[in-house]
């Protein structure tokens, strides 16, 4: 079995960027970076005051109706700092020239399939429980179901899930 560190550029991992298009980690990078934008503007509006989030207050649209309802919070922490806190490492560990790592391959995949969970309850929450959309979340989650699609492309052409020997 090789072993594969976080930073080592190995034949292996060379070889596993072949097996994806060039553009694939920049492109993941990228949605980690809008992430990250758009997880910080929904934070300080609760930081602050939900008034600030540019977006309409009718009926189905209602961010500040989202964004101060009991289930923007998980375990007592603000769902906008989690999303946040998850994109900042995301993008690092994304960050392309460390993308060609199995090892950071593999907790990639994991992550990107646990946001995806979250953001199916966060989803949920919002039609059925809240009874409204929040557009900068709807953001977050196009960009997590984006990112979720890409590397999981990435794990499936790369095999970084299977056993090496």
């Amino acid at each position: 079995m090789a072993r594969v560190s976080g930073t080592t550029d190995t034949s292996e991992d060379r070889s596993m960027l072949d097996l994806i298009p060039r553009w694939l980690p920049w492109a993941v990078f990228s949605l980690c970076l809008g992430g990250i934008a758009a997880a910080a503007y929904l934070f300080y509006a609760h930081l602050t005051d939900p008034a600030v989030l540019v977006c309409p207050a009718n009926g189905a649209i209602n961010c500040a109706k989202v964004t101060t309802s009991a289930q923007s919070r998980f375990i007592g922490i603000p769902v906008s700092f989690l999303g946040l806190a998850f994109f900042i490492v995301y993008a690092a560990l994304n960050y392309p020239r460390l993308f060609a790592s199995r090892l950071l391959g593999i907790v990639r995949f994991f992550m990107a399939v646990g946001s995806m969970a979250f953001v199916l309850w966060l989803v949920y929450a919002e039609l059925l429980i809240v009874n409204a959309i929040c557009l900068w979340c709807t953001a977050v989650h196009v960009i997590t179901l984006l990112v979720f699609l890409l590397v999981l492309y990435a794990s499936v052409q790369t095999g970084v899930l299977r056993r090496t020997r």
